[in-house]
């Protein structure tokens, strides 16, 4: 990880708070054989007495799936706005330009869960993402058997989070007049630009 201490968010809270505006994470681990692998999953973002918690679910039998069962430490990627930011825009333009961007780093010990969890997590993030108690797609409104059909193929997890980082990357080590043109140029700039903008308006 690209880790400087002024590009640290040392406030906790903002760093669960970014997590959970992006859960849709990128796992990554490594097989029997030292092969990397990596999955892209939804994961919800628990916080209990021992400690935070990743929970969510896979699909059996692939190959992430295998390399979790024989190494289980993982390494949960939570990404979020970037964009690039010119030297021109800096008052000194002749230096290097660089890209800002929101990054956290999750690494724990994947364990796999029994059945009824899996049910619990399938319902969990079918009524947390419809966030429509009528919906016909709501867990409670699937067919019994496809639910069976479905739940034999895919399983729950679990990770303890014993190591958390992250990356704020926002300009910190620029003079305010700097921060104050980029924030000015990225607003102009895509919706990812104005994220950060604002991120960055937010700690000026």
């Amino acid at each position: 990880m690209y880790k400087l201490p002024y590009f640290s968010e040392t406030d906790q809270e903002r760093v669960l708070t970014f997590m959970r505006a992006h859960p849709f994470v990128t796992l990554c681990g490594v097989d029997a054989h030292g092969k990397p692998v990596a999955t892209q999953v939804p994961v919800f973002i628990d916080e209990k007495e021992d400690g935070i918690f990743l929970s969510g679910h896979i699909m059996k039998s692939t190959d992430h799936h295998k390399a979790f069962e024989v190494n289980p430490t993982v390494l949960a990627l939570f990404t979020g706005p970037h964009t690039y930011v010119s030297a021109s825009w800096y008052s000194d333009p002749k230096t290097a330009s660089t890209w800002n961007y929101i990054t956290v780093h999750a690494r724990g010990e994947m364990r796999y869960t029994d059945h009824q969890a899996l049910l619990d997590i399938l319902k969990r993030t079918t009524d947390h993402f419809e966030n429509n108690p009528h919906s016909p797609s709501n867990f409670d409104q699937l067919p019994p058997d496809y639910v069976e059909k479905l739940s034999n193929a895919i399983v729950a997890f679990e990770i303890k989070v014993e190591e958390l980082d992250n990356v704020f990357k926002l300009s910190q080590n620029h003079s305010d007049t700097n921060r104050k043109s980029i924030i000015d140029h990225l607003r102009q700039g895509d919706e990812e630009s104005k994220r950060i903008a604002e991120e960055m308006a937010k700690r000026q």
